[in-house]
């Protein structure tokens, strides 16, 4: 990776000898491997037993999750929050966990829309809940920097599962708690 990262900077115009830039085929190495360890883990080395007999058959939510990602398109970062809900069905999970599973998808070359998806498949499998919601809300550096260059564009991505996707109720009350 690090002779391809010096081979771009010449391709850019630049000496990759030169006193700044010595080392950084080895940190953008670094810095790629750390904002892609997504792909070295699992959904059960993340969770990690930490799911829960409980008796509990109200909304759960933890919302503002910080999410860093890069778009797999430009690669380019985008960041922004996640919200995400359950409805257990005789199981809870971890809250922390909820926030790992998250990380876990976003830390990989990705699609907003899929790791939306993607958030709420892993929860609904691992889980088995009566329902799952998932909102993402980021900026899109390849939007800002690049392209149309807007500032202030937002893109907001959800997924729905069970009662989420059923009952009005559920679904409003979790769009209520997560937008407020």
């Amino acid at each position: 990776m690090q002779e391809g990262i010096r081979k771009l900077l010449i391709q850019l115009g630049e000496n990759p000898e030169r006193n700044g830039l010595r080392e950084t085929p080895r940190r953008v190495e670094e810095s790629l491997q750390f904002l892609t360890q997504g792909y070295r883990t699992n959904i059960d080395e993340v969770i990690d037993g930490a799911i829960f007999e409980e008796d509990h058959n109200e909304m759960v939510l933890v919302k503002d999750i910080e999410v860093y990602s890069l778009c797999e398109h430009h690669l380019l970062p985008f960041v922004g929050k996640a919200h995400v809900g359950y409805i257990p069905n005789g199981r809870v999970i971890g809250l922390s966990k909820i926030a790992r599973v998250v990380d876990m998808f976003a830390r990989r070359l990705q699609l907003q829309e899929r790791l939306t998806r993607e958030i709420a498949d892993a929860l609904e499998e691992s889980l088995k809940p009566r329902g799952v919601a998932v909102i993402i809300e980021a900026e899109h550096f390849c939007m800002m920097m690049r392209g149309v260059q807007k500032q202030n564009s937002k893109t907001i991505t959800s997924a729905m599962r069970g009662s989420f996707l059923k009952d009005q109720r559920s679904r409003e009350e979790f769009l209520h708690l997560a937008t407020a």
